[in-house]
């Protein structure tokens, strides 16, 4: 799971939402810091940007870089140090902003927010560097005593709430090296670089801090770790909280773990700060010491202001981690037996962890945060327990289950308390409490076991049947033996049976109608940052809700390619917003400029189209990644296409940039340093796509060349899964996707292996094909789910088309399984599956895009760039 995604579930329950809406949508004026309330002083001008209220002096112009200075504070002496810093501020015409209300500041301190813009409560702007000391020492006089987290960006004026940092002031982009834009600072040759925004404090390498920043500067580096008996071997996770950590003690040589805690910082829904969940996790455990299913206490010690729980290093691996490594579903074709061995094996670590949760309840709490990465798994040859006093016979199989993170433990007694943290797949609906968080999730584990989609109760509980008939249809376990965790988690009857269904995902065209209509349900064209709900990344670019992998233009584009109802109101909402385009777009394909002018070009608006384009071909295009998503392959592709409906002049211009775009993508596959991705749209398979098509123009045997160069590079980071199949290499998951795995990679294989035969790249080929055919997906997408599976075993013919069109029809019956309807229309959920999509990248357009190239009867529905095979490019 991405914590990310959890900030985003907070201002709505269908979709993914921008967390600032939850505080503007029709709060009261309680909800709001005083400051944010009162008249603009005369002589000042405010504006809104995200979750910041700025406050600027009329006719001033900030710098575009310098020194800054955050103010951090806890919920408790928020609003007291937000009134004596903004009036510091207005009385000295110093340019500031600041969160408004209390319920931003708390998600920007929450558990899984952003570390590297945690604390930030009050941004202060020198407007010099002269006046920069002086501000520092007046706001730490100011604040003297007062109490906030650690702005981990930055360094800490003495130890209270001020810290500063070098950074950008003015919003100035350019690409980081994923190829997404970020925000730059100048350096002292006027090229723009990447402005660091980490969750550590560094300072670009032209940057002297003044001399009154050394002391704190010293100070920062005399705390560390070095006077504590543990030796750190490594992270085993982060939140905003603080770190878990692998270590030994240098002392008895044992290998620990140690949890670390951050002060007001790592914010729970009950505002508890980390540091105070770390308490009552040494609380809950010395309170269940001695039980075989939790970790020995071992220490607790305090560095600097962060405390340091010391636990018993539990010698398996998490339950999500073994589950994975034995799922039979992840192969093609398991056999009855794989079926039954291993449905055996869910039921009993499913005892197995429900008598663990018993114990747990007869010690008097209620764990209160169970899901599988909270669970470890012991098994035979992993480390001896007897130790333990209350070791029991683990029967067959020899597994011992323990309980990790208890920081969420309640007492039993407290039957009314809430949960307040939560794995989504297994968080508790609010009519839970007490010892019922435990049991329902429980009863979410008993069905995740064997079909890992409970994160979709998110939004749709009602599923809770339809999973379990799945399950009793697939594995050897009868529906009657999941009725009990069925009625946990749906204590009321589901809706009933002739109430109006959406239409299955196969019944085209009833499917493609009813996505269409919900996608219209979905459209908010009274707002500016975007026109359909979809991916968090829609706020993470100034055209993120317009461009075609997460906006508009791609939405648009699955309705018209599948024959849909069209949307005329949201096309001219796209038309409305690309007449000035914001600071910061980007010029790529599926992230900016190029892909939304392609995108109007194929709807017939060709002027429009003619002007983005112009603004593509004046960009500085030699930085960009050579890649597809946003980078040089994906802009020469839509140039090309775009010259071809342009004439003169323009068509010449256009061509002319789209051919050095090419020249600059072929020197970095040759020349450059090798990508850290892979795949379809951020690999060198995008820039195989690019070689094949212009093959296909000029007849270029070089280009074949590089193409074959550009498809080995990606198959060399691919390796076999233990079911069979090539998967990309992605981190320590095996991607069989489109976007970033290897189904994105047989794709362009396939239109390769038409024009040139190649031993090896045709038994790599085949090689992938098994990964492209297990029994289950994670995910619906078109890029990172089972709708991108669809779209490519559709388009293929590699093996017999009879077993593929079968696998197609298997796939979209997991697809269904998989949707969510909205407004009652056949709706999917987006990444992470915490809420609906409406996207092309993640969400219904691209499911439908899917669904029309391997149902539509009327002519094919394809992906950019990528026709039918042996079709005109």
């Amino acid at each position: 799971m991405n914590p990310e995604y959890g900030a985003y579930c907070q201002s709505d329950g269908d979709f993914y939402d921008a967390p600032q809406r939850l505080a503007d949508a029709d709060l009261p004026d309680a909800a709001l810091y005083a400051p944010a309330l009162e008249p603009v002083p005369d002589g000042w001008t405010t504006s809104r940007s995200g979750d910041w209220l700025s406050y600027l002096p009329a006719g001033a112009a900030l710098p575009a870089q310098g020194w800054k200075i955050h103010v951090s504070a806890a919920l408790d002496n928020a609003e007291s140090i937000l009134r004596r810093v903004h009036t510091h501020c207005l009385e000295r015409g110093v340019p500031h902003k600041f969160v408004p209300g209390p319920r931003l500041l708390k998600l920007r301190n929450a558990k899984y927010a952003d570390r590297a813009g945690s604390g930030k409560f009050i941004t202060v702007y020198p407007p010099d560097e002269e006046s920069f000391p002086g501000l520092c020492q007046d706001l730490s006089a100011l604040l003297a005593g007062e109490h906030g987290p650690y702005v981990l960006s930055d360094l800490r004026i003495g130890d209270g709430p001020v810290h500063v940092r070098y950074g950008a002031f003015a919003a100035r982009y350019v690409l980081g090296t994923d190829g997404r834009p970020v925000q730059a600072v100048e350096d002292p040759n006027g090229t723009l670089v990447p402005d660091p925004r980490g969750p550590r404090f560094t300072l670009p390498d032209w940057v002297t801090p003044p001399a009154f920043l050394h002391p704190h500067l010293d100070a920062r580096t005399a705390v560390g770790v070095h006077d504590m008996p543990y030796e750190i071997q490594g992270a085993l996770h982060f939140s905003n909280g603080g770190g878990v950590y692998l270590a030994h003690d240098t002392r008895t040589g044992e290998r620990v773990v140690l949890k670390e805690a951050r002060p007001y910082a790592g914010l729970g829904t009950d505002e508890a700060d980390a540091v105070t969940r770390l308490d009552r996790e040494h609380s809950a455990l010395q309170q269940l010491g001695g039980l075989d299913c939790v970790p020995r206490v071992l220490d607790t010690f305090d560095i600097g202001e962060h405390r340091f729980l010391a636990m018993e290093h539990i010698p398996g691996r998490t339950l999500n981690t073994v589950m994975a490594r034995r799922y039979p579903l992840s192969l093609p074709a398991p056999t009855p037996e794989d079926l039954a061995e291993y449905a055996a094996w869910a039921e009993r670590i499913h005892e197995r962890v429900e008598r663990a949760v018993a114990q747990v309840h007869a010690r008097g709490l209620v764990f209160s945060d169970l899901h599988m990465s909270n669970i470890m798994v012991v098994e035979s040859d992993e480390g001896a327990h007897a130790d333990h006093a209350d070791h029991a016979d683990h029967g067959e199989g020899a597994e011992r289950v323990v309980l990790l993170d208890f920081e969420a433990a309640f007492p039993i007694t407290e039957d009314g308390r809430h949960q307040v943290v939560a794995n989504p797949a297994f968080v508790a609906p609010a009519d839970r409490t007490g010892a019922a968080v435990d049991r329902y999730a429980l009863a979410c584990l008993r069905l995740a076991l064997l079909l890992p989609l409970t994160t979709l109760f998110m939004v749709d509980r009602d599923r809770a049947p339809r999973l379990a008939r799945h399950i009793a249809a697939t594995f050897p376990v009868p529906e009657t033996a999941l009725l009990s965790a069925v009625r946990e988690i749906l204590p009321t009857a589901p809706p009933p049976a002739d109430r109006p269904q959406a239409p299955e995902a196969d019944d085209w065209p009833r499917s493609r109608d009813s996505m269409a209509r919900a996608i219209a349900a979905s459209l908010t064209p009274d707002r500016t940052d975007r026109c359909f709900p979809g991916d968090i990344a829609q706020f993470a670019n100034p055209a993120g809700g317009q461009c075609f992998g997460h906006g508009a233009a791609g939405v648009l584009y699955a309705l018209h390619e599948t024959g849909a109802p069209a949307c005329p109101e949201a096309l001219e909402w796209l038309l409305d917003r690309v007449k000035s385009p914001a600071p910061g777009t980007p010029p790529g394909f599926h992230d900016g400029l190029a892909g939304i002018a392609w995108t109007l070009d194929r709807l017939g608006h060709h002027a429009q189209a003619a002007e983005l384009a112009h603004l593509v071909v004046r960009q500085p295009l030699e930085h960009l990644p050579p890649d597809l998503h946003g980078g040089l392959a994906g802009i020469a592709l839509a140039l090309y296409d775009l010259a071809a409906t342009a004439s003169g002049s323009e068509a010449a211009e256009l061509t002319s940039a789209a051919d050095r775009c090419v020249r600059r993508a072929a020197h970095a596959l040759t020349d450059g340093p090798p990508s850290s991705r892979t795949g379809l749209l951020h690999g060198a398979t995008g820039l195989a796509l690019l070689f094949v098509r212009r093959y296909e123009a000029t007849g270029d045997p070089a280009l074949l060349d590089l193409a074959a160069t550009a498809l080995r590079r990606d198959l060399d980071r691919c390796k076999p899964a233990p079911g069979g199949g090539l998967h990309v290499i992605e981190g320590r998951r095996l991607m069989p996707y489109l976007g970033a795995g290897s189904a994105g990679v047989a794709l362009v294989l396939d239109d390769y292996l038409t024009h040139r035969p190649d031993d090896g790249l045709t038994a790599a080929r085949e090689a992938i094909e098994p990964a492209l055919r297990s029994r289950f997906y994670i995910q619906p997408a078109l890029y990172r789910g089972i709708g991108g599976l669809v779209l490519h075993l559709a388009r293929t013919q590699v093996g017999d088309p009879t077993e593929r069109r079968h696998v197609i029809d298997r796939h979209i019956g997991l697809m269904n399984l998989e949707a969510t309807p909205y407004a009652g229309e056949l709706a999917f959920p987006g990444e992470q599956m915490m809420r609906r999509s409406m996207d092309l990248s993640t969400g219904t357009a691209g499911c439908l895009l899917a669904l029309g190239a391997a149902l539509a009867d009327d002519g094919p529905v394809c992906l950019p760039f990528l026709p039918p095979l042996g079709g005109t490019p």
